[in-house]
């Protein structure tokens, strides 16, 4: 039996259907789209909180989205161990609602970014890089304007010690440079999970990464993961 994957909609959601596509077609899970305002999330395996815009960004990317009613079912899975993928918006929404620490602030060069980009697997002990190896760099694409990763130096220490940081933006060969980081965030980073290792964020599309079609499907590895992990 396929596993449910449960992908939120959000007013100005615009990688949804990138998902979608991703888990269904590409790797043939049983996929429905659940809309902001639902408040039941029943039956599903994985929930993905997809890029895009979510209300707009009006405010701050993410901050409108973390009131929207489905949030507050998001954060009792993810409390009871449940997986939840937060890719570029979403992983904003994950920061702003405090599932995940840290902020995303504006990249550093205050412009809008988007290309393909590489980043190194800092860690396979996450059921989203369980069938990666330790240091295999993946070539995936971004899109965002805030994607600019920032925390104090006491997070970011927690966050080494307790093996969070799970992708860096790097060279081709893997090398962790100022070169390779394409919005200055700190320690290049470009993924975390929670303490748990059940919530990622990440700001690179691996949905958009799937088939070779795409440019690449070096994503195809972390959505493997996940599906693999709820055998």
């Amino acid at each position: 039996m396929a596993h449910k994957v449960g992908v939120v909609v959000f007013p100005g959601s615009n990688c949804d259907r990138d998902a979608y596509n991703a888990f269904g077609s590409v790797l043939r899970g049983d996929v429905r789209f659940l809309w902001h305002k639902e408040t039941s999330i029943d039956g599903v395996d994985v929930i993905v909180l997809p890029g895009g815009f979510s209300y707009g960004d009006y405010l701050r990317s993410g901050a409108i989205a973390r009131f929207s009613p489905i949030m507050t079912e998001v954060t009792k899975f993810a409390s009871r161990g449940g997986i939840v993928l937060g890719i570029c918006n979403g992983f904003q929404i994950l920061v702003e609602t405090g599932i995940l620490p840290g902020a995303l602030v504006k990249n550093e060069s205050l412009k809008f970014i988007c290309r393909q980009v590489h980043i190194r697997t800092e860690t396979t002990a996450t059921p989203f890089t369980s069938s990666l190896k330790l240091g295999q760099v993946l070539k995936v694409p971004i899109a965002h304007g805030d994607g600019n990763y920032y925390a104090d130096d006491e997070t970011l220490k927690r966050l080494q010690d307790n093996d969070q940081i799970v992708f860096r933006y790097s060279s081709t060969d893997g090398k962790i440079t100022r070169d390779a980081n394409p919005n200055g965030s700190v320690l290049n980073i470009a993924g975390i999970v929670n303490e748990r290792k059940n919530v990622l964020g990440m700001m690179p599309h691996p949905e958009r990464a799937s088939e070779e079609i795409l440019g690449s499907d070096g994503g195809v590895g972390v959505l493997k993961s996940i599906m693999e992990n709820l055998n």
